[in-house]
């Protein structure tokens, strides 16, 4: 039977309890397109960041 030889420290167990306490993602309205999306991110459907246009917008 596996049995652990020493006592887990607070902050090992911490550390593996951290991601436990993860939230869903957030999500922002685009200014334009009012479309959600990740804030920092690209707006895929438009193509812009940060009112700039960076790719080819998709249809």
């Amino acid at each position: 039977m596996a049995v652990p030889k020493r006592k887990v420290t607070r902050m090992k167990r911490g550390h593996r309890r951290s991601a436990d306490a993860l939230n869903n993602p957030t999500y922002v309205e685009d200014k334009e397109s009012g479309e959600l999306r990740r804030p920092h991110h690209i707006d895929l459907k438009a193509g812009t960041y940060r009112g700039r246009q960076v790719l080819e917008p998709r249809d």
